[in-house]
């Protein structure tokens, strides 16, 4: 069987991003509702009893808990969440468990408790160095803060990653090389980096809507990218999935490859998403609703779908093609296969690669990685 991975949503922040559209509550939007932190927690249990009964005996190899935001949770009640799913599946004996933090609900205690827990990696959300990229992004961290919580973590024995989003509205080339300096001084050994896209229903969005600022430019976020790309090459680190580089093998993240190389993994919480075996199912939303599903001894399950192999193979072709590993050729039919050697012509994909069986993306084809994926997926037979 595909390894194991268990994601663990967090639906709670203190305030909310301008640019954020995940599922999370802030405290005012939660008030009167019956949710809570405690209420969750004891929903996560009950779901992960829900979960044992459907896996069996299974141990788990990796472990990532998001959000919302983890740490605000402090780190007794993330410790007690990840002895539970030891507990009842058991870990892999070289599992990787990750957290995502803000910087600011953070200080070495709390990374030295993760630690003892059985933690292995931390998740810090920087998205920039320069003050005023953080006041349009409307992140209430300090900028020198992940920096100094990503040496804190180091210092307690545990991995880090450094979240980063280029191309906001305002940034300059000079805030972006900040950033990176920054992000190299902290040691860290993998790096995300992400351009903003402004989704509908964002503050943000509204802030485009109204004028007061610009939309992203697709040409200034490709231009980032390859900054970005160039400075964290030159410091030895390598890009293994589009958006993000480790310093070796060894710091890649994982849990996210479950999600690229069609793994398994069960989602808990609040609209969390799973998939088994080509079955993939989410649940509701709201942490109130979520609970009282669960207290009744019902399930939190919203809705769901059986992929067909045809969608597997799409989504194969999708995910897969994104990684620095690339795509086996031999999951591309006739037309793939020739659309790939035109796109290695077109210097989108590597043509070594492609001579070796897979279909890697140059550093061009990465930036047009959606228009590559789509020239290589079948052609629909018309009804």
């Amino acid at each position: 069987m595909p390894p194991l991975g268990i994601y663990v949503h967090v639906p709670f922040c203190a305030a909310r991003c301008g640019y954020c559209d995940f599922n999370t509550y802030t405290p005012s939007e939660l008030a009167g509702s019956g949710a809570s932190p405690e209420g969750w927690q004891a929903a996560v249990h009950r779901e992960l009893e829900r979960a044992a009964a459907v896996l069996g005996e299974r141990p788990v190899d990796t472990v990532f808990v998001g959000g919302g935001t983890p740490s605000l949770l402090g780190a007794g009640p993330l410790a007690q969440v990840l002895g539970a799913i030891r507990t009842t599946f058991g870990l892999a004996p070289d599992a990787e468990v990750t957290t995502e933090a803000n910087p600011e609900s953070t200080s070495p205690a709390f990374f030295a408790a993760l630690a003892d827990a059985g933690f292995t990696r931390v998740s810090l959300g920087m998205q920039s160095a320069a003050p005023h990229v953080l006041r349009v992004l409307e992140r209430r961290h300090t900028p020198g803060r992940a920096v100094a919580a990503a040496r804190e973590a180091q210092a307690a024995g545990l991995s880090g990653n450094l979240d980063l989003i280029y191309a906001t509205p305002g940034e300059t080339d000079d805030d972006l090389r900040a950033s990176l300096d920054a992000v190299l001084a902290a040691g860290v050994d993998h790096v995300s980096a992400y351009a903003l896209i402004v989704e509908e229903g964002t503050a943000l969005a509204r802030r485009v809507a109204r004028g007061e600022l610009p939309s992203p430019d697709d040409d200034v976020a490709a231009a980032r990218y390859e900054l970005i790309d160039d400075v964290l090459t030159a410091a030895g680190m390598r890009w293994y999935e589009v958006s993000n580089w480790a310093a070796s093998a060894q710091a890649e993240c994982r849990h996210n490859l479950g999600y690229w190389l069609d793994g398994d993994w069960w989602g808990l919480g609040p609209g969390a998403h799973s998939h088994l075996a080509g079955v993939r199912w989410w649940n509701v939303k709201h942490p109130g609703r979520y609970a009282v599903l669960l207290a009744r001894g019902e399930s939190p399950e919203a809705g769901r779908e059986e992929l067909t192999p045809e969608d597997r193979a799409i989504e194969r072709v999708m995910l897969r093609l994104r990684l620095a590993s690339g795509l086996d050729l031999d999951l591309l039919d006739d037309a793939g296969r020739g659309a790939a050697a035109r796109a290695a012509t077109d210097g989108l994909l590597d043509p070594a690669a492609l001579t070796d069986g897979r279909a890697v993306l140059t550093r061009r084809g990465r930036l047009l990685a959606d228009a590559v994926v789509h020239t290589l997926l079948p052609t629909p037979v018309p009804a």
